[in-house]
């Protein structure tokens, strides 16, 4: 078995059993790189990715977030950002992580920008993967009946996103814009359809979309963050994705100072069929700015 052969563990902090896969070099690694998902998926959908940097020489982490893949929580855990954000800190503790880089998507974004926030001092750079921290990343025509609920919080507006849940919704996430559709393999919009329709999951979901707006409140906060703490920032960007779109991929520029932004001919899940790309832009942009020494 090779050194950097991706491995699955278990972690519980604080009543939650966080499922993880990881990776690690044979020698003493480079770094290390916490890998944040988004919605609808899970840390399978970084499967492919964490070997190839595990073989560059880092040491990659990828947790399930509450409510997502295999992580395990509570009854009574409140599915919000905030606890969100909470859970991942307490498992960051857990692992005792005490410098890393984020790669953030989608969910992964406003989770792992909180975190950055409560401890600036770890975080030593941030890979943004189509993970938004400005109103100008907003698809208009995605985010509509979601903020149109937001603004009524009605149980009708509520039901009209459960289609958004159903297997050809996922399955849009994945292929929508992507240059290679035929090449995704149907397993991972199949097993994050599966996973929702536990018992209960859906509601979950539908509560993350409502609280997502909580996140909004916290941009200015986020952007003053990478200003002042000028954390080194790779953007790398399926140019097609229409849920979040180039603009916010383009505004991080107007803060970041140690900033970089690669586009990906992709949609939303870019990372599928573009792991190698992605794995060797993190791998050059690391070295760039000596994220790690």
């Amino acid at each position: 078995m090779d050194s950097h052969t991706m491995r699955t563990s278990f972690v519980k902090t604080s009543g939650v059993d966080i499922f993880y896969r990881h990776a690690s070099p044979s020698k003493a690694p480079i770094g290390t790189i916490l890998l944040l998902h988004g919605f609808p998926s899970s840390s399978h959908q970084f499967r492919n990715l964490i070997p190839h940097l595990a073989a560059q020489g880092y040491r990659v982490i990828a947790p399930d977030l509450p409510g997502y893949g295999f992580t395990a929580v509570p009854e009574g855990y409140v599915y919000n950002f905030a606890n969100l954000a909470t859970t991942i800190d307490n498992f960051v503790i857990s692992l005792k992580l005490d410098k890393f880089a984020i790669y953030i998507f989608d969910y992964g974004a406003p989770t792992g920008l909180r975190l950055a926030l409560k401890n600036p001092e770890k975080v030593a750079a941030i890979v943004s993967q189509n993970g938004n921290a400005y109103v100008e990343g907003f698809g208009k025509e995605f985010w509509a009946p979601i903020r149109k609920y937001w603004d009524s919080g009605s149980t009708e507006d509520r039901n009209a996103l459960r289609p958004a849940l159903e297997l050809d919704s996922v399955k849009w996430q994945y292929t929508n814009g992507s240059k290679n559709p035929d090449q995704i393999q149907p397993e991972s919009y199949h097993l994050d359809h599966a996973l929702m329709q536990r018992k209960g999951n859906q509601d979950v979901q539908l509560d993350l979309l409502y609280d997502y707006r909580n996140n909004i409140d916290l941009y200015p906060s986020f952007q003053d963050y990478f200003r002042k703490s000028k954390v080194p920032v790779l953007a790398i960007w399926g140019k097609n994705d229409a849920i979040f779109i180039p603009p916010g991929a383009e505004a991080f520029k107007n803060d970041v100072e140690k900033f970089e932004l690669q586009w990906l001919d992709a949609g939303h899940f870019a990372i599928e069929t573009n792991e190698k790309v992605v794995a060797e832009a993190m791998g050059q942009f690391f070295e760039k700015f000596r994220v790690f020494g």
